[in-house]
Order: structure tokens, then sequence, then C-alpha cells
């Protein structure tokens, strides 16, 4: 089994888990986040590379630099899912099998929240579950591509 190489795109304020409003986002930090990706990462038979930026323009920069040296993207948008344009389209140019998470579920929030510029060029979307929903988005993104090839 050929080894994956995924992309795992952290947006706007996720620097900040573990003490940014824990009854939303949980007590887990990123560090932590990316530690469990990699670890799951390990079974699948795949690796992680995480990327965390509060900037829209580096996280275009991390999507267009994915040609070629990873087969899909797990992104957490962040704030950016409900505002970025920009992050959809370098998502649709480089045409990246893309499964968008959230930890908290964004339809169950504010109504500003419960539109997604990303959710149109994904696979598919997981949120709601924490920090399981990275887990279950990178095991779905995997089973995506396993299957495609």
């Amino acid at each position: 089994m050929q080894s994956l190489s995924i992309l795992a795109l952290h947006g706007p304020n996720l620097n900040l888990l573990g003490q940014r409003e824990p009854g939303i986002y949980g007590s887990l930090t990123l560090a932590e986040i990316n530690r469990l990706l990699e670890q799951e990462a390990i079974k699948l038979q795949a690796k992680v590379v995480a990327v965390q930026s509060n900037h829209e323009g580096v996280l275009v920069d991390a999507i267009h630099d994915a040609v070629g040296k990873h087969q899909g993207i797990l992104i957490n948008a962040a704030a950016y899912t409900h505002t970025s344009v920009a992050l959809r389209d370098a998502i649709a140019a480089v045409n990246l099998p893309t499964v968008e998470v959230h930890l908290s579920n964004i339809y169950r929030r504010e109504e500003f929240r419960h539109h997604s510029y990303i959710s149109s060029v994904a696979i598919g979307q997981i949120s709601g579950f924490g920090a399981q929903s990275y887990l279950l988005g990178l095991q779905a993104l995997v089973h995506h591509l396993r299957e495609k090839s």
C-alpha cells in the first residue's frame, strides 16, 4: 500500500486551542491535535503535514503548494469557512480531494456559521465531535484516496 501525504490546514485562532473557549472547542491544544493526527496517520500508513495560520494568504499559498506534494487536504478553515471565497477557489483550483472538519457543530451555533464556502468543493464535512472530527476526517480522506487509486 502506497504511503499517502495529507496536508492538514488549521485556520485562524486555532493556535489558541486549549485556552480559547474550551466549552466550545475543547481542552486539547493544537499541538496535541496534530500529535493525534500523526499517530492516526501512522496507523493508516499515511503522513500528515500540519500548517496553521491566522492569515488567509498563507493558507491559500499552502493549498497551492500542496500540488505534487500531497494527495489530499484536511482543513479546518475556522472563521474563514464562512467568509473566504479565496480558500474555496484555491481548493477548487488544485483539485485535491479535501475534507472539511470543525471541532464544534457549526449548525448548532450562530446563524452566520451555518454557511460554508468550503463545503461545495470538499468531498465531505465532519463537525461537532471535537478533536475526533479531525481523526474521522483523516480516516475518511485516506479511505477515499485508497478507494480512488
